[in-house]
């Protein structure tokens, strides 16, 4: 039996990826917060396609509804293989530079892109060693966890993705002894809905500084999902984090964003 918890699984890279275990035979936990509708979406169209899936609601960015969600999870499935931590974003940046930022945006969006990774996983953690079972846990972060950009500030999200790739490290450090995996994946630019509102211009600009000579698709980003969750193909692989981004990230930050200031 296979079951998979995927947070921030209403729309976008989420909602693929909840898509793509149930294709592969999980059972699938879609996570939403303000988006019900998009989940209960998800949830319908996988159990159209003949798979199992229920949605639950819990804001990630609270520990105590991080411990509800993951509760709420094991009690209608019995026991989870992979968690997912696929929630985070920093959508609504206030007006100013840092020096003017108010702390709670500060705090509001560490807890949303680091802490709540942590939050879920230690209740996951506790039922994949209490059923000794090989279990996966897979950290969303993105390439400004490596990188900034001039355009768009990025304060704080940039640390606390950062901050979340060493967590998989340290964390993969201390469940290895159980048989537990924990790896991250760390995207560039994918088209998803809220790629909306940027403009045609700054889409092409995106484009040029991508080798690959296209935008990302939330297809590009699953098949690693899948991989990293398959606990006889990822095997020997835990603590790393893989970038795909066609190839974005070898241009570097600050410099390579200049012209698009």
């Amino acid at each position: 039996m296979k079951r998979v918890l995927i947070t921030g699984a209403s729309h976008g890279i989420g909602a693929a990826t909840a898509k793509a275990f149930a294709r592969e035979g999980y059972r699938v936990g879609v996570n939403y917060f303000r988006n019900p509708a998009g989940a209960e979406k998800v949830v319908e169209e996988i159990r159209n396609a003949g798979g199992e899936a229920e949605a639950f609601g819990a804001d990630v960015t609270s520990s105590v509804e991080c411990e509800k969600l993951v509760e709420a999870f094991l009690s209608r499935f019995g026991g989870i293989e992979v968690l997912v931590n696929n929630a985070g974003g920093a959508l609504k940046i206030p007006a100013g530079g840092f020096i003017d930022m108010p702390v709670e945006y500060w705090k509001s969006q560490i807890e949303l892109n680091l802490s709540a990774a942590a939050y879920t996983s230690r209740i996951a953690l506790r039922d994949m060693i209490a059923r000794k079972v090989a279990g996966r846990i897979i950290n969303v972060s993105s390439i400004h966890g490596r990188i900034t950009w001039v355009k768009r500030r990025m304060l704080p999200y940039s640390p606390a993705k950062a901050g979340l790739e060493m967590f998989t490290k340290a964390l993969a450090v201390e469940v290895a002894p159980y048989g537990i995996n924990v790896n991250c994946i760390a995207p560039g630019f994918i088209l998803t809905k809220i790629s909306e509102r940027y403009t045609p211009e700054d889409m092409a600009a995106f484009r040029r500084k991508i080798p690959l000579g296209r935008l990302g698709q939330v297809e590009d980003v699953t098949p690693m999902m899948l991989f990293l969750a398959d606990p006889e193909k990822s095997a020997f692989i835990t603590g790393q984090t893989f970038v795909i981004d066609g190839g974005q990230s070898i241009f570097g930050g600050i410099d390579s964003m200049l012209e698009e200031a």
